[in-house]
């Protein structure tokens, strides 16, 4: 618990980017390393402090679901040992299991996100329209409900500090193109539906989620980034389900539930979390990862 990493330090590699939650670094011409920190963002806002473990639990579950969802299609973790890009024992020993080395793959320019249930801007854009991002849903439904059926609802990728824009299907298919677009939809509710039984079965709700995809030089897809995690899903437990009010979650909906009781306009800079919402959010992340992998 006390080992916390809010920017990791690699001096002898070349860092790529910082995001909200990743550390990238170069590896040669075809590999990079990652490094899941613990920082945590809420309203595209990193905050102060860390969440302790948290990127080492965000790492082994989304590796638990790589591996477990491989029979779909292939995904970026790559064969090589941290050992063969990190020499000192000791580094690797305060990384603990944070970092992986992946294939060097070119992001598809979208968000995938699969919504199972109704909640959260989805929620908001039905009691305006009656439809989420274009998709026309049955009448007279209730926060929280699950939908007939998964709903494909991707997202532009915005820049630092900006905001996702939601997109409708044919927007996907402008950026992507209609092949590719077909496969990214149809892989991302499959791997939603499959999850999602897997999940219920042991507790866990996935009531959305997103993908990223990436593919390589020659054109075949991947699944990258994270996958299914208390970050890019949000995961709600089966035994507080009660449709018609937003359930409490697993995920950082926790932390942002929180923000939203405070006199903060969601821009930087922001403001500290008391030391029981830390904790406690640790906890929630720990308790998702036991649910789905038993460990």
């Amino acid at each position: 618990m006390n080992n916390q990493i809010l920017n990791s330090e690699i001096n002898h590699l070349e860092l790529l980017n910082r995001g909200k939650v990743r550390d990238i670094y170069v590896l040669g011409d075809n590999h990079l390393l990652i490094v899941t920190t613990d920082r945590i963002s809420a309203f595209d806002v990193i905050l102060n402090q860390p969440i302790p473990g948290k990127g080492e639990v965000l790492n082994r579950i989304s590796n638990f679901w790589f591996k477990r969802i491989s029979h779909l299609l292939p995904n970026h973790l790559s064969d090589f040992d941290l050992s063969e890009a990190i020499s000192d024992p000791e580094m690797r020993t305060s990384l603990g299991d944070r970092a992986i080395i992946v294939k060097k793959l070119k992001p598809l320019p979208i968000e995938a996100i699969v919504r199972g249930y109704l909640i959260g801007s989805g929620w908001k854009d039905y009691q305006t329209t009656g439809a989420v991002c274009g998709i026309t849903l049955p009448e007279n439904l209730r926060q929280a409900d699950q939908l007939p059926e998964a709903i494909f609802t991707p997202s532009t990728k915005a820049e630092a500090g900006e905001h996702d824009q939601n997109i409708d299907y044919d927007d996907c298919v402008q950026l992507l193109g209609d092949s590719l677009a077909d496969k990214v939809r149809n892989l991302s509710l499959q791997i939603y539906t499959e999850a999602a039984i897997y999940a219920r079965e042991r507790g866990i709700i996935i009531a959305d989620t997103k993908f990223e995809f990436g593919v390589d030089d020659a054109g075949v897809l991947y699944l990258i980034d994270e996958v299914l995690t208390p970050d890019s899903s949000r995961f709600w437990p089966v035994s507080h389900y009660e449709p018609g009010k937003s359930p409490p979650s697993y995920d950082k909906q926790f932390v942002r539930d929180y923000l939203e009781t405070l006199d903060w306009n969601k821009q930087p800079p922001a403001p500290d979390l008391p030391e029981n919402i830390i904790k406690q959010t640790a906890d929630k992340y720990r308790e998702a990862e036991h649910s789905l992998t038993g460990k």
